[in-house]
C-alpha cells in the first residue's frame, strides 16, 4: 500500500505516492522499512525521543504533535496524534468484519462481549469477541491480552479474524482505550454502557473525567446512525443516555427501567434464574443458565446488541437459555469435600465484589466466605470500599 493515498483517505496532505508502507508500529524497537510510526507522549516515556531511531530504522512517516522534531521522514503533525495514527491506520489494516459492536463500563464489559459472541454464534454467524480474556474466536480458541491492547494490535487482530471469515466482533471499549484512541476508525454499529462505580482513579483522576472517557463511544466512536444499548438501572444511565440522544443514536435501553427491553422480575433457581421480559409489548419468560442479578444484566445488554446488529429477537432470547458461563465471571471451579461449591470470579471494584456476593447469597444455606485481593500500585482509596463490600 502507498503513503499518498493513505494519507488522502485519512484527510491529511498527500506525500510521495510512491512510498510503499509496510506497516505500523508505536514502539520503535519493531520498526521496519516501510513503516509508520507513532510517536505519543505518555505517562512515562515520550515517543517522541525515539524519532530519529525510528527514522534510522526505516519508518517512512511519523505521525506527532506539530512540535516535534521530525528529520529524514515524513512528518503528519496533528494536535492529537494518537487520533491521527488511528485514522491512517485504520487504513491500512483491511479487511475488517462487517459488524462490529462496542461495550463499555466499569463491570460487566468481559461477560457481555462474550455473551454477544455466543448468541451471534447461536445464530449461525462466525463470532470473536476481544478484551480481557483476549481475543477468543469462532472456534472458542483464545489467546490472552489487555482488556483494549494498543490500536496496531487491535486492528491487527481485527483484520486477522475477517481473513479467517469473522464477520462479527464485539469488543470491550476501557477507558484507557478510549481516551487514547486504541478503538477508533472501525465502523461500530453499536455500542453498549454497562455501569460506572469507582475504578482507575489513578489514571482518571475524578469520577466525571472517568464518564467523559466512557462516553466517547458514543461521541465519537460509534457510527452516525447506529444504536446505543445502555443498562438502564444504573445512576449514571440516564447522563449516558443523554449523551446517546444528543449525538443522534438509535436508543435501546434494558433493565427495570427500560424501555426496549423491561425486566418484570427476575427469580433465583438452583442453577440459574428466571427473567420475565416485555419485548414490545409481549411477554417472554427466561431461563438463564447463570446466577447472579449482575449476570442477568449482561445478558440483556448482550440480548440488545445481537438485536441492535441485526438478530431475531425471538432466536435471541432463546440463545440466552444456552449461554455457558465466561470464564472467571462466577465460575464455578470446584467443590470441595464437604460438598460446598468454590465459585472464581474477576470482582476488583467494591460494586463488583459486592454483586458477586449479593449473587451468590440466595444459592447459599450456610456461611458465604469471601476472598479478595486488590491490584498492585493501582487505585488505593477503593481498597477500604472492598473491604467493607466483603
Amino acid at each position: 500500500m502507498k503513503l499518498g493515498p493513505i494519507l488522502k483517505a485519512a484527510g491529511f496532505p498527500a506525500a510521495d505516492g510512491d512510498t510503499n508502507v509496510t506497516g505500523f508500529a508505536i514502539d520503535h524497537r519493531k520498526v521496519a522499512p516501510g513503516t509508520i510510526f507513532g510517536a505519543f507522549p505518555g505517562a512515562r516515556f515520550n515517543g517522541e525521543d525515539f524519532i530519529a531511531d525510528a527514522v534510522k530504522a526505516g519508518a517512512v512517516a511519523v505521525v506527532a504533535r506539530p512540535e516535534a522534531k521530525v528529520e529524514g521522514a515524513v512528518h503528519v503533525a496533528d494536535a492529537e496524534p494518537r487520533r491521527a495514527f488511528a485514522a491512517l491506520a485504520s487504513r491500512f489494516f483491511q479487511p475488517v468484519p462487517e459488524t462490529v459492536v462496542a461495550v463499555t463500563g466499569t463491570n460487566g464489559k468481559t461477560s457481555t462481549v462474550e455473551m454477544t459472541r455466543q448468541i451471534w454464534r447461536m445464530a449461525g454467524h462466525s463470532a470473536a469477541s476481544i478484551g480481557t480474556l483476549g481475543v477468543t474466536t469462532a472456534d472458542e480458541s483464545v489467546s490472552t491480552g489487555l482488556t483494549t491492547p494498543d490500536i496496531v494490535t487491535f486492528l491487527s487482530n481485527i483484520t486477522g479474524l475477517a481473513r479467517e471469515g469473522v464477520t462479527h466482533v464485539a469488543y470491550e471499549a476501557s477507558s484507557h482505550g478510549l481516551s487514547q484512541f486504541r478503538n477508533e476508525g472501525l465502523r461500530v454499529v453499536a455500542g453498549a454502557f454497562t455501569n460506572l462505580s469507582r475504578d482507575h482513579l489513578d489514571y482518571h483522576a475524578t469520577m466525571e473525567d472517568y464518564f467523559a472517557a466512557k462516553m466517547r463511544l458514543f461521541d465519537h466512536v460509534v457510527a452516525e446512525g447506529g444504536t446505543a444499548v445502555i443498562w438502564a438501572d444504573d445512576e449514571w444511565s440516564e447522563r449516558a443516555v443523554g449523551h446517546a440522544k444528543q449525538r443522534g443514536l438509535q436508543l435501546f435501553t434494558v433493565g427495570s427501567n427500560g424501555t426496549a427491553n423491561r425486566l418484570t422480575n427476575r427469580a433465583p433457581t438452583q442453577l440459574g434464574q428466571t427473567l420475565d421480559i416485555d419485548w414490545q409489548g409481549k411477554a417472554h419468560k427466561i431461563a438463564l443458565p447463570l446466577i447472579g442479578a449482575y449476570q442477568a444484566a449482561n445478558a440483556l445488554v448482550s440480548a440488545g446488541l445481537a438485536i441492535a446488529s441485526g438478530c431475531e429477537a425471538g432466536a435471541v432470547f432463546d440463545a440466552l437459555t444456552r449461554l455457558q458461563p465466561v470464564r472467571g465471571r462466577l465460575e464455578r471451579a470446584a467443590i470441595n469435600r464437604a460438598g460446598a461449591p468454590v465459585y472464581v470470579d474477576y470482582a476488583h471494584t467494591p460494586d463488583a465484589i459486592e454483586a458477586a456476593i449479593d449473587a451468590l447469597r440466595p444459592h447459599v444455606q450456610g456461611r458465604l466466605i469471601t476472598v479478595f485481593g486488590a491490584g498492585g500500585d493501582r487505585d488505593g482509596g477503593k481498597r477500604p470500599e472492598m473491604g467493607r463490600a466483603a
